[in-house]
């Protein structure tokens, strides 16, 4: 392993579902100089109080899971927030960890920013090969800029940093409000509402014919700590200057939306039934990535979907009690 236990670590974005996983898994796995801010403390839109913070701490290693995100309702409602505040956040953050020397820095995006009718399995270098899904491409455009500073600090600057590309995750502090959140945990807050409402039946966006992969963000925890203290040899042949230093990580698996809908019941207890308002959009009808890169480094996703399910309901019901 590359990184010292007691090496600084900043993670960015602590508070939010990625962010916060990060955490625990960094303190499980014994690294006892991790560093927080919360948004009060540091607004990493504001670029003078970001270099301030890295002048000040100097971290090592730095996970950039801050962002501004939402479901397709909030991306189609705020595109310009969408899109201006995560490129303020990626530049800040990226020029200050410049500026004092960060050793290795993981940005992490989200698979919209692969086009919407690229192949199955998405593979990384299907990256801006087409057009992408018009309900987020506001958020997706932020990303890719993301994905190219990572790529253009290495060429220009010698840095080594990684850009990864998780699937949709759900997990403890998830988001639940129905209208900025996203499919499973909105579906999570839905049947438990029905199911002491005695509804007997909930309301599905869309024809819940489009499948999705979903990941535990643990495991997505687990694999960012993973990739983060590959010994240095394995580490800079996955940010070699001369490809872009894209990864992805999921689980592989996907499955319809319809499916996951019974397994969200499942694990809330609720017994009505579905009705798909098809009005609604769909998104992109197939997104499942290609791992195959990530598990050929070792790492794959442990924690099964129905498993992570009951985890994440436990959580929800913790945060409404």
């Amino acid at each position: 392993m590359h990184v010292d236990k007691n090496a600084k670590v900043y993670v960015a974005g602590h508070r939010g579902l990625a962010g916060s996983a990060i955490v625990r898994e960094l303190l499980r796995q014994g690294y006892r100089n991790v560093v927080v801010r919360t948004h009060s403390e540091l607004d990493l839109e504001d670029v003078h109080a970001v270099r301030s913070f890295f002048r000040h701490e100097k971290p090592s290693v730095v996970f950039l899971a801050a962002a501004k995100v939402g479901g397709i309702h909030a991306n189609n409602s705020y595109p310009a927030d969408f899109l201006m505040r995560n490129l303020l956040i990626e530049t800040n953050t990226f020029l200050a960890a410049h500026e004092v020397g960060v050793e290795r820095l993981i940005f992490l995006g989200s698979s919209c920013v692969y086009p919407r009718d690229c192949p199955q399995p998405i593979k990384e270098e299907y990256l801006l090969t087409g057009p992408l899904e018009a309900t987020n491409r506001p958020y997706a455009l932020a990303k890719i800029a993301g994905v190219e500073m990572c790529w253009a600090y290495n060429r220009q600057h010698g840095t080594r940093w990684l850009a990864a590309m998780p699937t949709n995750l759900y997990g403890p502090g998830d988001n639940y409000d129905l209208n900025n959140s996203h499919v499973l945990p909105a579906l999570v807050r839905k049947m438990h509402e029905a199911k002491f409402a005695g509804l007997k039946e909930v309301v599905i966006w869309g024809s819940g014919r489009p499948k999705r992969e979903f990941l535990y963000a643990d495991d997505l925890a687990s694999a960012l700590v993973f990739l983060m203290a590959l010994e240095r040899k394995l580490f800079d042949a996955i940010v070699d200057p001369l490809q872009c230093p894209l990864i992805n990580v999921g689980s592989g698996l996907d499955l319809p939306i319809s499916a996951l809908a019974n397994s969200v019941a499942t694990a809330v207890g609720y017994d009505g039934k579905f009705v798909y308002d098809a009005r609604k959009p769909d998104g992109t009808m197939r997104k499942v990535m290609d791992v195959s890169r990530m598990t050929g480094l070792g790492w794959r996703a442990t924690t099964p979907l129905a498993d992570g399910l009951r985890l994440a309901y436990d959580d929800y019901l913790l945060r409404i009690a």
